[in-house]
């Protein structure tokens, strides 16, 4: 797993400005990337690696099809190539290394915290950012909490800091039979001291997806508990915003935005709507393959409306101001839509409702496989069909990640060394919904104790009887 894990720190190191995906440059997440896969591959040629289970080749391979013939379905293949490689990369080739590589929950568990230790890494330094005043420019303040990404990568550091914060949450409502306290009460502690950060990003995306990834979370470990909790918030919320209004003037003016495309101050908004109706229409010129990756910004033009500026303004972070051109529509489903048509929007949409019922069937196994563990029926009559406990807390990760990143991809989409982060939380979410049972080693050997305690415990009872 060293290869995986190195993959996510080394998104703690700065990144240099413009060494974004749209400049072509390949980034050290990149370049991790690479080894992680090249790694993956050799463990398989030596014997080593995982196995691919029916559904898993299904789910991987229907986004290499789709990729490769929206690609050569485009009016310029040569410039969509390059596209067709980075979508290779996120959806198919990184996954699948992290599907083959993880040996069971431990492994899991130990990529959790990797996010988490990365999150708090550029969650720290973007609160050093606004406090200082060196952070992107918001509002004529250079305060936007960017981490080392860099003004041009806005999302990066509200992506990491979201993916952190909700792999924390769902650690500290793990069963207390599956973590012990101080692993629980730590993760409280990170998710707290995740969600500074988180506002002072200011990214309204990464709020709406946390906060639905959270309750979703919240709600699968126990829906007394959470709705209980949810009140709670709700109360506190209440009583801080409007009975000492605590934040009251920036919730609201953010917020507000969301819907009102004529506010004057917050210009992204109408240009984000903008790009969607040109999305959508340019998906309706070619609706079966699309006009192929990478040509979303060719087309652009042609179905904007007037409205739409000619580009974002950029600046702080050790960056003079200058013009960022909108070469996305800023959302992954209309990105897919316009570049892939249906053939891709098909693939990544069925992809992930594949993932998110799997997932929660194996989540429901593992609930009732703690049940009957905690009645002491859990013997090795049930060890070979029923998930093996100790693996409940992993389920609520990989629920609330894949739940994150659904909601996330409705107002951002894949770019940036960010990107290489997503594809990594892929895979992990996808190991747990598709791997064979066989490949949890270390739920197995848990499972198998279990059962031996239980049957000794159950012989020894029945010996006392006699």
């Amino acid at each position: 797993m060293a290869p995986a894990v190195a993959t996510v720190l080394v998104l703690c190191a700065p990144v240099r400005t413009g060494d974004v995906t749209t400049s072509g440059k390949i980034t050290a997440a990149d370049a991790a990337s690479m080894v992680l896969v090249v790694w993956c591959l050799v463990r398989l040629l030596r014997g080593r690696g995982g196995r691919l289970t029916p559904k898993a080749a299904v789910v991987l391979g229907a986004p290499t099809a789709a990729f490769a013939v929206a690609t050569a379905a485009s009016a310029d293949p040569w410039t969509s190539l390059p596209g067709f490689v980075r979508c290779l990369q996120i959806f198919v080739l990184i996954p699948a290394a992290v599907l083959l590589l993880l040996r069971g929950t431990r492994d899991f568990r130990v990529l959790c915290w990797s996010v988490i230790l990365l999150a708090l890494v550029q969650g720290t330094v973007g609160v050093v950012q606004n406090l200082t005043g060196t952070g992107a420019s918001y509002m004529g303040k250079n305060v936007r909490a960017v981490g080392t990404f860099g003004p041009l990568d806005v999302m990066g550091m509200s992506t990491v800091v979201s993916l952190g914060l909700v792999a924390a949450f769902a650690l500290c409502l793990a069963d207390p039979a599956d973590s012990s306290r101080r692993q629980r009460v730590t993760a409280m502690c990170c998710a707290g001291a995740l969600v500074p950060p988180l506002v002072l990003s200011y990214s309204r995306g990464a709020w709406i997806a946390t906060a639905v990834a959270c309750t979703t979370v919240l709600l699968l470990a126990g829906v007394r508990r959470g709705v209980a909790v949810l009140l709670a918030l709700a109360a506190a919320s209440v009583v801080a915003v409007g009975g000492f209004g605590i934040g009251s003037k920036m919730v609201e003016e953010r917020l507000t935005s969301i819907v009102d495309v004529n506010s004057a101050p917050d210009r992204s908004v109408t240009d984000r709507y903008a790009l969607w109706s040109a999305a959508t229409g340019i998906w309706q010129d070619s609706p079966v393959s699309g006009v192929g990756p990478k040509n979303f910004a060719a087309h652009r033009d042609g179905h904007a409306s007037l409205g739409l500026s000619s580009g974002s303004d950029t600046a702080g972070a050790g960056l003079e101001f200058q013009k960022e051109p909108l070469l996305s529509p800023h959302n992954m489903y209309l990105l897919v839509l316009s570049e892939q048509g249906l053939v891709g929007i098909v693939a990544l949409v069925g992809g992930g409702s594949v993932l998110l019922v799997s997932g929660l069937r194996r989540l429901h196994s593992a609930h009732r496989a703690r049940q009957e563990q905690r009645h002491r029926e859990y013997g090795g009559r049930a060890a070979g069909d029923r998930e093996a406990p100790g693996s409940h807390d992993c389920g609520l990760v990989a629920a609330g990640l894949l739940v994150w990143q659904a909601v996330d991809f409705l107002y951002a989409d894949i770019g940036g060394p960010s990107t290489v982060l997503t594809a990594v939380v892929l895979g992990a979410v996808t190991w747990w919904a598709l791997a064979s049972p066989s490949a949890d080693r270390s739920s197995s050997r848990y499972a198998r104790s279990s059962s031996y305690v239980y049957a000794a415990v159950d012989d020894k009872a029945e010996a006392s009887a006699r």
